[in-house]
């Protein structure tokens, strides 16, 4: 190994983003975790001024200039970028000058906190719907076995009476104990066990796009931006249709609720590496993100948005989102979600296993 790589090999291992910046705040060099927090490459980032990749930050740009010219070295902590395409995220910074004798260069670590929140929050939240999805079970229990009960005694008595008004009432009872036992069954989430093999990831979602173009009740454009090079997935496909479908239906019901928006849905899919899902890391994962310019979930449910009955829709049921999360929890995935006003995504991530995917 070259002396003149190993510092590269070094620096793309990091799980620190490093950029560096050179007396007019242009990218000179970006490591792989700093691509990957920018979404570009290299190349696409080399020369490039920092202010067309981060939109807006809490982060006193003054102070940059100051560390290259008078060699200031500072650091400031959960800094918040908005980048140009719309994300989110929160980091630490340093901020550390390099001049030399010829020219003067500004290292910037940014050390993201967003993922060990999104970890300690997603560990959190796993146990509080396990808690839930127990309570939901125990109730279920008790609530189906009189329901029965009623039901089996509407039945007996409809027999025996020949009034047709009274036999009316008996059919109401039996009709609204099925529809109890049908909500409670929906509650409980799907129960079939999945039946995996290799699938194409793209051509599922394009059938999740054909059912919404098939429903005329809304002019919501979708959008695709596939990434081809994802290799077939180990996955039940109708399991994985029906999780994707009620998020896109979820993102269809809240923006129309808000027709002087015009609704714009967009289905993204890359390659995402090295993974943290209920604390297993995953190598290698396809990422499906489901993104609205909607009007954004209300602070107040976004912690409890995948439990079930948990709605801010005038219509909504509540029962998607955690029929979905149930869904790819049985594929060893999760789903996140991040939102404010203007954009909600839901991004869900599906383990690939090299040795499944080549059966």
């Amino acid at each position: 190994m070259s002396e003149l790589t190993t510092p590269e090999i070094l620096l793309d291992n990091l799980s620190t983003a490093v950029i560096l910046l050179d007396d007019k705040l242009r990218i000179q060099y970006a490591n792989h975790n700093a691509q990957t927090l920018f979404e570009r490459s290299l190349n696409l980032l080399v020369n490039c001024p920092i202010h067309q990749v981060v939109a807006t930050s809490s982060l006193d740009f003054g102070r940059f200039k100051n560390s290259s010219h008078y060699g200031e070295v500072y650091s400031d902590s959960e800094v918040t970028f908005k980048f140009t395409d719309g994300r989110y995220t929160q980091a630490d910074v340093s901020v550390t000058n390099m001049a030399d004798e010829n020219k003067s260069q500004l290292l910037v670590e940014i050390r993201s906190v967003e993922q060990q929140k999104k970890i300690s929050q997603e560990n959190q939240q796993r146990a509080q719907q396990r808690a839930a999805r127990e309570l939901v079970r125990g109730l279920a229990h008790e609530i189906k076995n009189p329901l029965g009960g009623i039901r089996g005694a509407a039945q007996l008595l409809s027999k025996q009476l020949v009034s047709a008004e009274l036999i009316e009432f008996t059919s109401i009872i039996v009709e609204q104990s099925d529809r109890l036992t049908n909500l409670v069954d929906r509650l409980l989430g799907p129960n079939l066990r999945p039946t995996f093999s290799s699938h194409n990831i793209h051509k599922i979602l394009e059938k999740v796009c054909a059912l919404v173009d098939l429903d005329l009740s809304h002019n919501v454009a979708i959008t695709r931006d596939y990434d081809p090079s994802i290799p077939d997935v180990y996955i039940d496909q109708d399991m994985i249709q029906q999780a994707t479908l009620n998020i896109v239906r979820n993102s269809l019901q809240a923006l129309s609720e808000f027709p002087e928006i015009p609704g714009k849905i967009r289905i993204v899919t890359r390659i995402e590496r090295q993974v943290i899902v209920h604390g297993a890391c995953f190598p290698l994962c396809a990422k499906i993100q489901i993104i609205d310019n909607g009007p954004g979930i209300p602070a107040e449910l976004q912690n409890t948005l995948f439990y079930p009955m948990v709605t801010s829709k005038k219509d909504g049921s509540g029962l998607g989102l955690s029929i979905s999360q149930t869904l790819i929890g049985h594929h060893r995935g999760k789903i996140e979600v991040e939102s404010w006003h203007g954009r909600t995504a839901f991004t869900i991530y599906l383990p690939i296993d090299k040795k499944e995917t080549q059966k």
